[in-house]
């Protein structure tokens, strides 16, 4: 039975993927209607060259620092890593370089690993605030690796560089739209038809993906025009984010953030939405929504 004091049946769209089923449960334990497609799913680089070559340069003792953006990068990377050298000389190797946890995730994998980093980014774990953790050490001439996730960061990227860092880029693993994007395509014309309420974003990729489909086909006209559509669209819905790396991903295509939970965590950005869902739609109707 929904929350009476949520959703109220309004009609949330997500993008969830492997939490789907749990996402589902919780829009409709808030009172929504769950609206839920996947749009990505994790694919391990087929060719795993620029992986390799970094263990070579990290068991050469080449690296002065390896900066870790995710759990799963960081143990796909070990296992990767494995099928030339052993466990431990690449924990080994590991343990001789500065460490850089961007946030509990790889904290949690370096644990397993019985390491931890000399440096554990905070909350809410943005490449700013990343790049802020460092401001405590002499970056100029150092050789950093870069665990990389799903795309690469070039603010990132260039911000090392600005601090006279060499950067060396590791690829992990990249994420790929769906086999099966109809679902998320039913979801997107959705939303373009005005008969959604409320947009659950809990990843920057979603957001990706979202717009790739959207643009599938067009020309740089066509493209143009179907992101302004979503734009006004998305005006008259609530857009809750799951943190800034999910907010600044909708800002960059000029797509409204309406809202983040208190801590980034899928189950407190259903409940917060759902306490203000209603309020933010007659806001931005012009004092309607779907409990008028």
């Amino acid at each position: 039975m929904g929350d009476v004091q949520g959703f109220r049946g309004l009609r949330v769209a997500a993008l969830e993927s492997r939490l789907a089923e749990e996402m589902r449960r919780l829009i409709a334990r808030y009172g929504g209607e769950p609206l839920v497609a996947p749009s990505m799913r994790e694919v391990p680089l087929q060719d795993n060259t620029e992986v390799l070559h970094f263990g070579e340069q990290l068991l050469a003792g080449r690296f002065d620092m390896v900066i870790l953006l995710t759990g799963v990068g960081t143990r796909t990377m070990v296992q990767v890593l494995r099928t030339r050298h052993t466990l431990e000389a690449i924990t080994n190797a590991l343990g001789r370089v500065s460490l850089v946890a961007r946030g509990p995730k790889p904290i949690a994998a370096l644990k397993e690993l019985g390491l931890a980093p000399e440096i554990a980014v905070p909350e809410p774990n943005t490449w700013r605030d990343l790049l802020a953790a460092l401001e405590t050490r002499s970056l100029r001439g150092l050789r950093i690796a870069v665990q990389e996730y799903g795309v690469s960061n070039p603010e990132l990227l260039e911000g090392l560089r600005a601090r006279g860092v060499e950067v060396t880029r590791v690829p992990v693993y990249r994420w790929a739209l769906s086999e099966d994007t109809g679902p998320l395509r039913r979801v997107l014309d959705a939303i373009l038809a005005g008969q959604v309420d409320v947009v659950l974003v809990t990843n920057a990729i979603q957001v990706e993906h979202l717009i790739k489909l959207l643009d599938e086909g067009q020309g740089s006209a066509g493209r143009e025009a179907g992101r302004r559509q979503l734009q006004q669209a998305l005006q008259g819905m609530v857009v809750g984010s799951i943190g800034p790396i999910a907010s600044e991903r909708l800002r960059s295509y000029n797509l409204p953030v309406d809202l983040e939970p208190s801590h980034p965590k899928m189950g407190i950005l259903v409940k917060e939405t759902s306490e203000q869902a209603s309020a933010l739609l007659r806001k931005k109707r012009g004092g309607l929504s779907n409990e008028d």
